[in-house]
């Protein structure tokens, strides 16, 4: 029967293979006096020479041990050992290879080798490979293993089997709480919105009167943290009190994780506190951290993190990983120099690819791409990740096609490019408004199924319409499968991209009718085509929508409103918008400025722009771009001048040569023509 299952697993991938070659790749060549070709089959010998992924020998396929003795003459000890090693690689094959050698010659095989290969079956989420692996438990006699059937168990619940896992769990008796706690812990690793059925599973356990322990608490509580159950997370908290199991450090780190999870900081921080000081171990102090950047928090993410060392505990490699993104969201490069210091210093987290990654990201996030290249090409090993984080460091400093080119060097490394390099990499065909590169990245997409991610169908519908090819935008979205309000609002943006603005408005009203009704982002981008298009009506029916669905507080909805009635000439609807924002910003003063701008009030804007300053707020490179736009159609040379200076002196706002350009035009239009001579002498040497 096992011998029959590996066939057939077999067979199935040689069809996977067939239709969708795991190998096959992308050929860009930026350099301008090449071809560009598109993908090379599987048989073509330049592919094989050049962008082949490693892979063993064809002589050695059946041989299991390419550097070890034959089977034939090691103990079965030593036998397991390596089916043990090969599972820890997640190396299945390799292990199932030498299973049905041992059961050919009916050599036993011991519980803790199954173990391992269960553990790698949970980590990989193989089904097919995991009950060819419980047929061999059944050959070698170890099915009534209650430690085994407990593993299996919780195999199938992980791989989302839960019919099988039920199945195995009514033969085993009642009495354990680790079949329980098996039957959770897979509800837990398949994630989603399912704590309904841990919940019911619990209380089940409580009715039949089973000894819970920790783990089912931590188990409950993953899970609760995970739907972001706050209500019923209360209720567990004020269980765990009654049986005394408030005091566990592990306890504490689940509800810590569960109140992050919920949005809750304040009860996070209150059951840390309640933690004594000499029982904060590192995965407390994590969990904090975590939590905190979980919720956007980065300074206290950070003032955590100090206090942490300060209490003469040393952060592991957990929260390395977690506090990298944090530093170069502050784009504090001063203490990502000090994080990666304390990296080298320790040796064993110098060596770990995803630190290294982190560091290329923090280095690149912080505009320090010299030491991010340096940390890159530093590093002994790199893997997909590492060569996504550096192509991700060059997109957001600006050097597209270095971004291109990466595709191409991590393939003649031997690097296959996954799904989060191709999402990577689509923006940036966007922004170069590469075609040929971004047609044979979705052919790339498509042969390796990539395309099933509306995240990656979405990016190459904006790519499409960028590159003016709007008709492939329509293609992908009508071949989408499952849609969502993301990939709806990518059609609208592609049709207004392409100055549809008629057919975006039939998007959008198929949208509403549709399960997937318009979000926050989706009504901001319908305000705008309709001040585009001087649509008051539909205008004031999306208005209406965000009345009714409270979206008003989003700055950026209301922003719209104003700047929409603005573009519609009705002024006093877009002032007493204004007035009706509960908490203004930059953006919604920007928003109004431009709203008298368009209008050609042009003084009663620069009055709201100084007040604006009066009052306190700061204004961005979007408010000048508006009052510089002001100054410019009202003539007002002097004013702009004074804007200028506010811009480099008061605020370090950095000018662009729009803007030195707008000052240069009003200068020559009032004839200031030396002023503007001055101007543009300083333009060509910033």
């Amino acid at each position: 029967m096992y011998a029959s299952c590996l066939h057939t697993i077999d067979k199935m991938e040689g069809l996977c293979n067939l239709f969708l070659p795991s190998s096959t790749t992308i050929l860009l060549h930026p350099a301008t006096n090449q071809t560009h070709p598109t993908f090379k089959p599987k048989s073509s010998p330049q592919f094989h020479s050049q962008f082949q992924t490693k892979h063993p020998r064809k002589g050695r396929h059946f041989d299991a041990f390419p550097s070890s003795l034959p089977l034939h003459t090691k103990n079965p000890n030593a036998i397991c050992k390596d089916i043990q090693r090969f599972a820890k690689q997640d190396k299945l094959k390799e292990a199932l290879t030498i299973l049905d050698y041992l059961d050919k010659r009916g050599i036993p095989v011991n519980t803790t080798t199954f173990s391992e290969l269960i553990a790698s079956v949970v980590r990989l989420k193989s089904l097919s490979i995991g009950k060819v692996i419980h047929t061999h438990i059944r050959i070698n006699g170890l099915e009534n293993n209650e430690f085994l059937r407990t593993k299996l168990v919780n195999m199938y619940a992980s791989c989302r089997s839960s019919e099988d896992a039920h199945q195995l769990f009514d033969e085993m008796p009642k009495s354990s709480v680790y079949p329980w706690n098996a039957l959770l812990r897979g509800s837990v690793i398949t994630g989603g919105n399912k704590y309904q059925e841990t919940l019911k599973t619990f209380s089940l356990m409580r009715e039949l009167g089973v000894d819970l322990n920790v783990y089912t608490f931590s188990c409950l509580l993953k899970s609760l943290g995970g739907a972001s159950a706050l209500y019923q997370g209360l209720k567990t908290h004020g269980l765990l009190i009654k049986n005394g199991f408030i005091d566990d450090s592990i306890i504490s780190t689940c509800l810590i994780d569960m109140y992050f999870k919920c949005g809750k900081t304040k009860l996070a921080r209150q059951v840390f506190e309640e933690v004594g000081e000499d029982r904060r171990d590192v995965v407390l102090w994590g969990a904090m951290i975590a939590g905190f950047a979980h919720n956007r928090l980065q300074i206290e993410a950070l003032e955590y993190l100090r206090w942490m060392v300060s209490d003469n505990i040393l952060p592991n490699s957990v929260i390395l990983t977690t506090i990298l993104p944090v530093i170069s969201h502050v784009q504090s490069r001063k203490l990502g120099k000090e994080v990666h210091a304390y990296v080298i210093k320790t040796k064993e987290y110098s060596k770990q690819l995803f630190i290294q990654s982190g560091l290329i990201d923090m280095y690149c996030k912080c505009g320090d791409m010299g030491s991010g290249r340096k940390v890159f090409y530093g590093s002994k090993e790199r893997n997909a990740i590492s060569w996504t984080a550096l192509m991700s460091g060059y997109a957001a400093n600006g050097r597209l096609e270095q971004a291109l080119r990466t595709i191409v060097w991590m393939q003649q490394e031997r690097f296959k490019p996954d799904i989060v390099t191709i999402n990577t990499v689509i923006p940036v065909c966007e922004k170069l408004k590469a075609l040929k590169h971004g047609k044979e990245i979705h052919c790339f997409a498509v042969k390796n199924g990539f395309t099933q991610q509306v995240s990656i169908t979405t990016s190459l519908m904006m790519m499409y319409a960028k590159c003016g090819s709007h008709s492939y935008s329509v293609k992908l979205f009508d071949n989408l499968d499952h849609k969502n309000v993301i990939s709806w609002t990518a059609m609208i943006e592609s049709y207004v991209e392409n100055r549809c603005f008629d057919e975006a408005i039939g998007v959008f009203r198929s949208m509403a009718v549709s399960k997937h009704r318009p979000d926050s982002v989706t009504t901001s981008k319908m305000l705008s085509i309709c001040g585009e298009i001087k649509a008051l009506k539909l205008g004031k029916e999306i208005h209406g929508q965000v009345l009714k669905k409270d979206l008003g507080s989003i700055p950026f909805v209301c922003s719209e409103i104003v700047r929409f009635y603005g573009s519609c000439g009705d002024m006093g609807k877009a002032v007493m918008a204004f007035g009706m924002i509960p908490v203004k910003g930059s953006m919604t003063w920007t928003a109004i400025i431009e709203a008298y701008g368009c209008n050609s009030r042009y003084g009663e804007a620069l009055d709201l722009f100084y007040e604006m300053i009066r009052r306190g707020f700061l204004p961005n490179q979007f408010t000048f771009n508006a009052i510089l736009r002001v100054c410019e159609e009202a003539g007002f040379a002097e004013e702009a001048c004074k804007v200028l200076d506010l811009m480099t002196k008061r605020y370090k706002v950095e000018v662009t040569e729009e803007h030195y350009s707008s000052i240069i035009r009003l200068l020559t239009s009032c004839g200031r023509t030396d002023e503007a001579e001055n101007l543009r002498r300083l333009m060509s040497c910033s």
